[in-house]
């Protein structure tokens, strides 16, 4: 069980990012998080693991509270959240095998890290991940070379490689079009499925929220406005859509749109 408290992030410039945002997430949940660029959900997902500190709050998981932890009990919780960018964030010019074996740092010691040296153990492992998901005839080549998909591919590969109980991705689909972003998700789904993997995931089109999330909550200006199923979100009025995001909500092929039975891809 996640449990979220109270999370406030105001940044050094004062841009209050997150307010007092509550939430629980069940183990084995696929939760999505909703809303329009700037409220939130990439704060939200980086405070989870850490990569930003937050001001204030509680983030309660397996019983630790990962806001107030440091060093090397940081360092343990950590390695067993994976995470998956919106921009991928390979080392574009190391092969994809190393960029995979790169999942391993939480469990290897601080000299084998910086020369690069994993155990065979490892590059199996590594090898196995990327067969997972349809990539293992990629391993040699450079990231560079790989298409947005296939690379996306390796950042979920390189999240497994943690071994994860739960795994947060940031706008995983973002840089993506439409047939490749539905591939990715379902590899997210079937982890969620297969392996009991906890996912937190932030998106932008709601027909993707509506196919893949089994619970949802919607952030506007830091702040949660919204908590639901798959099915409530799946009814939810064109009225009810604009008061919770406002009126910039846009298909993706141009106006205004709050009617998400559609499945044409609404952006939040």
């Amino acid at each position: 069980m996640l449990e979220v408290r109270n999370l406030t992030k105001v940044y050094n410039d004062g841009t209050v990012a997150l307010k007092n945002v509550s939430f629980s997430v069940p183990d084995g949940e696929f939760l999505v998080v909703i809303g329009l660029s700037g409220s939130g959900k990439s704060t939200l997902l980086r405070c989870i693991n850490r990569l930003i500190d937050p001001t204030e709050g509680e983030i309660i998981w397996n019983g630790v509270d990962l806001a107030k932890v440091e060093g090397e009990a940081l360092r343990k919780s950590r390695r067993k959240i994976g995470m998956v960018f919106q921009h991928f964030n390979l080392v574009k010019r190391s092969s994809v095998l190393k960029n995979v074996l790169s999942g391993r740092l939480g469990y290897t010691s601080s000299w084998k890290s910086l020369l690069g040296r994993f155990s065979d153990e490892d590059h199996q492992k590594a090898m196995q991940a990327l067969s997972r998901l349809g990539i293992a005839d990629q391993a040699h080549k450079r990231a560079d070379e790989l298409s947005g998909g296939q690379q996306q591919r390796v950042g979920v590969a390189r999240a497994l490689m943690q071994e994860p109980e739960m795994i947060l991705a940031d706008e995983p689909v973002a840089s993506l079009d439409p047939v490749l972003a539905h591939s990715i998700m379902q590899r997210l789904e079937n982890l969620n499925k297969e392996d009991k993997l906890t996912i937190l995931c932030s998106l932008h089109y709601l027909d993707l929220v509506q196919r893949y999330s089994t619970s949802v909550i919607g952030l506007r200006n830091g702040e949660v406005v919204y908590r639901g199923s798959r099915s409530e979100i799946q009814s939810m009025t064109d009225n009810e859509f604009k008061e919770i995001y406002g009126e910039d909500a846009e298909r993706v092929g141009g106006g205004l749109e709050g009617n998400m039975q559609n499945s044409g891809g609404t952006a939040v």
